[in-house]
C-alpha cells in the first residue's frame, strides 16, 4: 500500500468550497452554537419540524469553525431516517474523502485522524478489508471473557467510590463509564503499560475539541491539543508496531501489523490512523451509550424494572434501544462527487451534506413512538453504527459486547443506581457526557 502520512484522496474536491452563495437558508437554523450548546431534547424539536416539514435543507456554514473559509456557503441537512440511509447507501454520488465532519479542518488531520471512515472507494475497500483481516468476530470472541472481567473491575471501582463518598454521589463517567472502554481498548490493542492514561487523554482531546476546558479557548490552543495529540497517538502506533513485528503478540497492534491481503499490507501511517480512529470511536459508543443509558434507566423506571425482571434475556434487545436512545455520534458529513439529487432536491457537486443522526434515530415514520424509551423494541432499526452501505461501523460488536457486560454486572450488584443530570460537552460531532453524578442506593 504506497500512501504517505498527509496526502489527499484523489476526489478531485475540497474540503472547502460548498454550496451555492445566493441560495437561501432555511428559518430553523442547525449551525448556531446556542443550538449545540442545549440538549438533545431541546435540539429536537427543531428537527421535528424540519422531518415533517422540510426533511432536505440549506443551512449556513456552522459558526465558530475552527477552521473558517470564505468559500464556505453551507450545507444540505439531511434529517430524516430514509433520507440518511439513501446517502450512506450512495458512496458514488456523496463523498467522504473531503471530510465527515461539520467543522472546517485541514487534510492532514483528516489523514491523520479518520482513516477509512474518511474515505472512498476503492482506497477505502482495500483498506477495509485489510483491517477487516484484523478485526473478526474470532477476535471480538477472544476478548469477551476480558470484557467481562473489566466490567466487574469498574463497578468494584465504582462502589467502592461510592462507598468512600461523604454523601453516596460520584461521577459515573469518570469512575465507571469511562474506564470499560479505556481498559478493554487498551487490553485489545495492547497499548503498553505506563502510557494507558495518556493514551485515555488524548482521546478525550479528539472526542471533545470544541470543549475550552479540554482543549482552550483560543482556535490556536486547540489546534495545538489536537496536533499534539496525533502526533503521540502515531509515534504510540509505530513504536508499539516496530515492536510487534519482532515479537508478535496476539493483540490488535499484532494482527494489524501483520494483516495481509492480496499480497498487500497496512503502513505505518495507516496503522497510527486507523489505531487514532479506534481510539475514538472505540471509546466514544460504549462510553456515551453507558452514561446515557445510565440516565435513561433513572428517567424510566418501569423500563428499568422490566429489564430486572430477566436481565440475561432482556439486555440484548435494551443494548440496540440504549444505543439508539444515546446516538453517541450526532452527525456525519458528506460531500457530492458530481451534480446530482436527493428526493427530488438538486445537489450540486461539491456540496456539503450533513447526516444528522440525533434526528434520524427519533423520526417516527421509520420507528414507532420513537420518542419513547422501549427497551424490548424489536426489530430496532437505529442507525447509531451507520445507516448501511461501505461505511457500517466496524466495531460495532466490540461496543454492543461492552455495552451488555456492563449493564449486566451493574444492575445486578446495583439495580437501584440513580444518575443526576448529564454535564455535556458542547459541540456537533459526539453526544459527550463530560461529568454525571449518581447515587447507589
Amino acid at each position: 500500500m504506497t500512501t504517505t502520512g498527509f496526502e489527499g484522496q484523489g476526489t478531485g474536491l475540497t474540503q472547502h468550497s460548498s454550496g451555492n452563495p445566493d441560495r437561501p437558508y432555511d428559518e430553523v437554523n442547525l449551525s448556531t452554537t446556542a443550538f449545540w450548546s442545549t440538549t438533545m431534547d431541546d435540539r429536537e424539536e427543531s428537527f421535528a419540524v424540519l422531518r415533517r416539514e422540510r426533511p432536505i435543507t440549506w443551512q449556513p456554514p456552522f459558526e465558530d469553525q475552527l477552521m473558517p473559509v470564505d468559500d464556505d456557503y453551507g450545507y444540505w441537512a439531511i434529517t430524516t431516517h430514509r433520507h440518511l440511509a439513501e446517502v450512506t447507501k450512495r458512496p458514488q454520488d456523496f463523498l467522504s474523502g473531503p471530510g465527515i465532519v461539520m467543522d472546517n479542518l485541514p487534510t492532514e488531520f483528516l489523514e491523520a485522524a479518520q482513516s477509512i471512515i474518511a474515505m472512498d472507494p476503492p482506497r477505502h475497500t482495500k483498506l477495509r478489508r485489510l483491517m477487516s483481516a484484523a478485526f473478526t468476530p474470532k477476535q471480538m470472541r477472544r476478548i469477551e471473557d476480558q470484557i467481562k472481567a473489566n466490567a466487574t473491575k469498574v463497578v468494584d471501582n465504582l462502589i467502592e467510590k461510592a462507598h468512600a463518598s461523604e454523601d453516596g454521589w460520584v461521577d459515573f463517567v469518570e469512575e465507571c463509564g469511562a474506564l470499560l472502554p479505556m481498559h478493554n481498548f487498551n487490553d485489545m490493542m495492547g497499548v503498553p503499560d505506563g502510557v494507558r492514561q495518556k493514551t485515555s487523554h488524548e482521546m478525550s482531546v479528539m472526542m471533545s475539541w470544541g470543549d475550552d476546558e479540554i482543549t482552550g479557548s483560543t482556535k490556536e490552543e486547540k489546534f495545538a491539543a489536537i496536533f499534539n495529540a496525533l502526533t503521540f497517538m502515531h509515534e504510540l502506533s509505530k513504536e508499539t508496531v516496530v515492536e510487534r513485528r519482532s515479537n508478535p503478540t496476539g493483540d490488535l497492534f499484532t494482527s494489524l501489523a501483520q494483516a495481509e491481503v492480496d499480497g498487500e499490507m497496512l503502513t505505518d501511517h495507516e496503522i497510527g490512523s486507523f489505531f487514532v480512529l479506534l481510539t475514538v470511536a472505540g471509546n466514544d459508543t460504549t462510553r456515551q451509550s453507558l452514561a446515557h443509558g445510565v440516565r435513561a434507566l433513572t428517567t424510566n423506571p418501569e423500563q428499568r424494572a422490566w429489564l430486572l425482571e430477566d436481565l440475561e434475556g432482556r439486555m440484548q434487545t435494551s443494548v440496540e434501544e440504549l444505543v439508539r436512545w444515546a446516538t453517541p455520534i450526532m452527525t456525519f458529513r458528506r460531500t457530492a462527487a458530481h451534480d446530482t439529487e436527493l428526493d427530488g432536491v438538486q445537489i450540486s457537486a461539491g456540496d456539503k451534506l450533513v447526516m444528522f443522526y440525533s434526528s434520524a434515530n427519533r423520526d417516527e415514520d421509520a420507528i414507532d413512538h420513537a420518542h419513547e424509551l422501549d427497551l424490548s423494541r424489536n426489530p430496532n432499526p437505529h442507525i447509531s453504527f451507520g445507516g448501511g452501505g461501505i461505511h457500517h461501523c466496524l466495531g460495532n460488536q466490540l461496543a454492543r459486547f461492552q455495552i451488555k457486560a456492563l449493564f449486566i454486572e451493574l444492575l445486578t450488584r446495583c439495580p437501584d443506581i440513580v444518575a443526576g443530570e448529564p454535564e455535556l460537552s458542547p459541540g456537533n460531532f459526539f453526544h459527550v457526557v463530560k461529568r454525571m453524578a449518581c447515587k447507589i442506593a
